[in-house]
């Protein structure tokens, strides 16, 4: 559907590029031919082909230079939103019998090998590796000697500060979900030695200089929102409003000014709240200028041209049962039989799933009927169903049967303005899907920004945008206390949890606000099996770096406490 998107556009040569990769396994950080000399000469396209490589990595499920873990399951956003959801209360998967998945359900990991927090440790220093190799065979002397002409140069600039803004962005991933580890940008000396490890501050204070510098420098980035589906301006703001706020987690300083002053340049932007919210999740949310215009970087997903078991095909999988959600037959434009689920799209996985207690603690669900699908709820941002359904989740047994819980049908594949049947008419099998995963938006930026508000005594400075977000949820604005108290923080914990459900950020506000471990705030199967819940050990709330990776490497250390 997306036929302007820049990966697609040169998917077919990217295609007759081959690894060189021979030793990954051991030394995490080497480059593919993309990234190498002999791929680059005095003509634009193997810039753009080195380009498009590095948003690859943002979607792909390939198992290139990685062996023996599953290719979807690893792909870096839905192995990162694994670690951000699948641990709290927000979700529980059924594929619990597992080993990495049950112990995600239950906060039991320990420094084993754990599929997802291996997909986003060794998918982002891969990622890191290209940005490095890329930035290194695309200065200035280098593109001098190979005939490249001004203007080329001049676009190639703002390749290079694009590839500066992903690898920022992995870098910030990395960072929140290990601490400390390994660092190298394009100034270390290539092939020599493993990188060294360095602390989370370090990786901090380098991410927060190089957005800072990419938001600075007039002649970088793109202007925000002119570069969509790649990221600009807007996107590297967004990103470092989002670190800001959790400085005092990542390097022992609040940085509630900075995130509050990051807001602000945002608002000045041109964004705007999409009017509903549902589309923010549809398959058409790229296309939709209503959902356009609220996002700030996405990650690209195409039912054709960017597949990926990863990402949002994930996400609307997942979220389906077969037994329970049937598919609907159809004949197509063609002629031909197609079958479809609910949310558009030709499989049910029977995964993940929410509690009916975060549904009601949150969503102030009530009434549910399961025979007709039927329940109460004013807030529209609680898009669930129940149809089939089993309430209670009271033991192992039941957490690994999807059937018990409520489903999140947040992300669906359907176009805004069209039903599941009309899609299905004109839709072949849909095995991927089309919906773009929105990394940062403006309803984040909003919340990001009443928080730092409040955070510095400034709480009615901020009431104005709670009231703008509130226009599309059908139910009455938050009203922000002056200055921060645990009251404020409660009232947090909650609006994000609605506002974001499941947009990978549950982990990291439970961590921001001390509920993430500790025995102050409890869900079922916190720290265990029980459906009482219990605190866990602090130290979890970082993940242990891959066992392999380590034997790998023996200069790496775990965080304390593996």
């Amino acid at each position: 559907m997306k036929t302007r998107y820049f990966v697609a556009a040169v998917a077919g040569a990217l295609l007759t590029l081959s690894s060189c990769v021979k030793d990954l396994d051991t030394t995490p950080l080497n480059p593919w031919d993309v990234t190498s000399e002999s791929a680059y000469g005095a003509d634009e396209i193997g810039y753009i082909q080195g380009l498009a490589k590095i948003y690859n990595t943002m979607s792909t499920h390939e198992l290139t230079d990685i062996s023996g873990v599953d290719g979807g399951a690893t792909s870096i956003t839905r192995a990162f939103w694994a670690c951000q959801e699948i641990t709290t209360d927000a979700c529980l998967c059924a594929w619990g019998n597992d080993g990495w998945v049950r112990a995600m359900n239950y906060n039991t990991w320990t420094d084993a090998e754990n599929e997802a927090v291996f997909g986003v440790f060794f998918r982002s220093l891969q990622a890191i590796a290209y940005v490095n190799e890329y930035i290194r065979q695309t200065e200035d002397d280098k593109l001098s000697s190979r005939g490249v002409s001004d203007e080329v140069k001049a676009n190639i600039q703002a390749y290079r500060a694009e590839a500066r803004l992903i690898r920022a962005w992995y870098y910030w991933m990395a960072m929140d979900v290990f601490g400390a580890v390994p660092f190298a940008t394009e100034n270390t000396a290539f092939g020599a030695e493993a990188p060294a490890q360095q602390p989370r501050e370090y990786i901090y204070n380098y991410v927060v200089n190089e957005l800072e510098e990419l938001v600075t420098d007039a002649s970088a980035l793109p202007a925000a929102r002119a570069n969509y589906p790649r990221v600009d301006k807007g996107s590297a703001l967004g990103l470092l409003a989002r670190i800001y706020l959790n400085a005092e987690v990542y390097a022992g300083e609040a940085k509630w000014k900075e995130a509050k002053q990051t807001c602000e340049k945002i608002f000045n932007l041109g964004y705007s709240l999409a009017p509903t919210y549902a589309e923010l999740f549809r398959g058409d949310n790229g296309e939709n200028p209503d959902a356009l215009n609220e996002m700030l970087m996405v990650v690209p997903f195409d039912s054709h041209q960017q597949e990926s078991y990863g990402g949002t095909s994930f996400l609307v999988h997942a979220s389906q049962n077969q037994d329970v959600d049937h598919a609907e037959t159809f004949t197509d434009a063609n002629g031909n039989e197609a079958k479809i689920f609910p949310l558009g799209a030709n499989g049910a996985w029977g995964g993940i799933r929410t509690t009916v207690e975060f549904a009601q603690k949150f969503f102030n669900v009530s009434n549910p009927n399961y025979e007709t699908g039927e329940y109460t709820c004013a807030d529209k941002r609680g898009i669930f169903h129940i149809k089939g359904r089993y309430e209670k989740i009271t033991c192992h047994d039941e957490v690994i049967n999807f059937l018990y819980g409520w489903s999140c049908w947040k992300y669906s594949n359907v176009p805004h303005d069209q039903t599941a049947e009309e899609f299905s008419a004109s839709a072949a099998n849909e095995s991927f899907v089309d919906i773009d995963y929105p990394v940062v938006r403006l309803g984040e930026i909003y919340l990001i920004y009443a928080e730092a508000c409040v955070r510095l005594n400034e709480g009615s400075v901020a009431q104005s945008k709670m009231d703008e977000l509130a226009v599309r949820t059908g139910v009455p604005a938050i009203q922000l206390p002056a200055s921060w108290n645990n009251a404020a923080r409660d009232l947090f914990v909650a609006e994000r949890a609605r506002e974001l459900m499941w947009e990978a950020h549950r982990r990291t506000d439970l961590i921001r606000y001390g509920l993430f471990s500790s025995a102050e705030y409890l869900w079922p199967f916190k720290g265990g099996e029980s459906p009482v819940g219990q605190a866990f050990p602090e130290y979890k709330e970082l993940f242990a770096i891959p066992a392999s990776q380590i034997a790998a490497n023996p200069d790496l250390k775990n965080p304390l406490g593996y």
